[in-house]
C-alpha cells in the first residue's frame, strides 16, 4: 500500500507542477485538491472560500489539530527541464508548494485509513496566497481555526539532504516587511547636470547608507537584513530623471526592531536627500510576522520525527518569511523544514525539490497528528501551561 500511496502522491504533485497557478488565482489547484479529498471520501468544510480547501478526518468529538500546505506558484519562468515542466508562461512552482500540497494530501489518506481510531479531528488547510502573504488571513477570517488546539506545517528545505528534520522553539522564520522610496529632484539635460538635481546619483547615495542600518543603528549580536532590490528611473540615456523609486524588504526576529525600523528608515533617506537638494519620501508596507514555534510542540516534533527515522537538526534562523506565523498567533503549534536536495534553491528557475520526501512526509504528518490528538486527551492541563510559556 505504502508504494502504491507514493505514487499516487508523486503523480499528483506532477499534475500541480504542470498546471502552477498564482496567489488567489488556484481555481483549478483547488478543484483537483478537492476531487481528490472526495474520492477518498474525506470531508470538506463549506467555508465558503474563493481558492483553497479546508478538510477534516476523525469524528465530531475530541480535540481538534491542524495540518498546513501552501498550494500557490511563483511569477517565474521555468527552466528546471523536468519532463513534467510547467505548462504556463512565467509561472512556476518554484517553491515547492507542490510538494508541499501532496505530502499533506499523503497525510490526509493515511489518517482517513484510520480515521475511526482517531482520538480527535485532524483539520488539514490546503491554503492559497502564502507568495503575497494573505492566505492565513483568509482562512482565519473564514473560520478554519475554529476549536483548533495545535497547528503544524512544513517547508522543504533545499539545502537540507532527503531524510533531514528541522526546527526549533521561539522564533524562526522573520518578520517581513517591504518598502518604497520616492527620490524626487530636478530633471535637467544629462550633459549639464549642475542645472538639475540628480535623482540618480541620490539613489545610489541612499542604497549605500541603509547598509549602515544593521551595521551603526542596531547590536551586530540581533538578525537584522535591509535588501534594496530594484531601481527604477529614467527611460533615456540623455537626460537626468525627476524621480527614482527604490524597492526593498526589511527581515528581522526582533519585534523590537520591527518598530524602531521606519523612523531610522526615514531618518537615513531624509539626512542623504537634504545633503543632495532631493527630497525622500518613505511608503511601509508591514507583512507577517515573525514565525514563533511553541516550545512544547516543536520539541514534540523533533521527537516525533526521531521515532520516524528522520535525521533531527536544530535548525538555524531564518531569514524568508511565511505567513503561517498568523496562525501561530492564535493558536500554538510549529513549522518544521523537511530536506529537498535540490542543487537550486527556493524561487529559483532551476528549482528541482526530491519528489524522495514526500511519502516519508505524508507519513511523518500522520503520525504527528495522532500523536498530538493523544497527548492533548491525556496530558491537557500541562499543555494548557506549555501553550503560553
Amino acid at each position: 500500500m505504502s508504494g502504491e500511496l507514493a505514487e499516487k502522491l508523486i503523480y499528483c504533485r506532477r499534475e500541480l507542477h504542470t498546471h502552477p497557478e498564482l496567489s488567489n488565482q488556484e481555481f483549478a489547484t483547488t478543484e483537483k485538491i478537492t476531487r481528490w479529498l472526495q474520492e477518498a471520501g474525506i470531508r470538506i468544510l463549506p467555508l465558503g472560500l474563493t481558492t483553497g480547501v479546508v478538510a477534516e478526518i476523525g469524528p465530531a468529538t475530541g480535540p481538534i489539530i491542524a495540518l498546513r500546505a501552501d498550494i500557490d506558484a511563483l511569477p517565474i519562468q521555468e527552466i528546471s527541464g523536468v519532463p513534467f515542466s510547467s505548462h504556463h508562461d512565467g509561472v512556476m512552482h518554484a517553491c515547492g508548494h507542490d510538494v508541499h500540497t501532496s505530502v499533506m494530501l499523503g497525510a490526509a489518506l493515511l489518517l482517513k485509513e484510520r480515521e475511526a481510531t482517531l482520538p480527535g479531528t485532524v483539520r488539514i488547510f490546503f491554503q492559497p496566497a502564502e507568495e503575497n502573504f494573505n492566505g492565513a488571513c483568509h482562512l482565519i477570517e473564514a473560520g478554519a481555526l475554529a476549536n483548533v488546539s495545535a497547528v503544524f506545517g512544513m517547508h522543504n528545505a533545499p539545502e537540507l539532504p532527503v531524510g533531514t528534520f528541522a526546527t526549533r522553539s521561539g522564533a524562526f522564520y522573520a518578520h517581513i516587511d517591504r518598502f518604497q522610496i520616492t527620490v524626487t529632484g530636478k530633471g535637467a539635460h544629462a550633459a549639464k547636470p549642475e542645472q538639475g538635481i540628480d535623482t540618480i546619483v541620490t539613489a545610489s547615495q541612499i542604497v549605500n547608507a541603509l547598509q549602515t542600518l544593521p551595521s551603526r543603528n542596531f547590536s551586530s549580536l540581533e538578525s537584522l537584513v535591509v535588501s534594496v532590490t530594484r531601481i527604477q528611473g529614467g527611460n533615456t540615456w540623455n537626460v537626468l530623471p525627476q524621480t527614482v523609486e527604490l524597492e526593498g524588504t526589511v527581515r528581522t526576529h526582533n519585534a523590537k526592531i520591527r518598530e524602531r525600523v521606519p523612523d531610522i528608515l526615514n531618518r537615513v533617506i531624509g539626512g542623504v536627500a537634504s545633503a543632495m537638494g532631493a527630497e525622500a519620501e518613505l511608503s511601509w508596507y508591514p507583512g507577517p510576522p515573525a514565525v514563533v514555534n511553541t516550545a512544547y510542540w516543536a520539541q514534540f516534533s523533533q521527537q516525533v520525527a526521531a521515532e520516524a527515522g528522520y535525521q533531527v537538526q536544530e535548525a538555524e534562523l531564518q531569514m524568508g518569511g511565511e505567513d503561517f506565523s498568523l496562525y501561530l498567533q492564535q493558536v500554538p503549534g510549529t513549522f518544521v523544514s523537511i530536506g529537498s536536495a535540490s542543487e537550486y534553491g527556493l524561487h529559483h528557475p532551476r528549482f528541482n525539490p526530491s519528489e524522495q520526501l514526500i511519502y516519508p512526509a505524508a507519513a511523518y504528518f500522520a503520525r504527528l497528528a495522532d500523536r498530538a490528538l493523544t497527548t492533548l486527551i491525556s496530558q491537557p492541563t500541562a499543555l494548557q501551561a506549555a501553550s503560553v510559556a
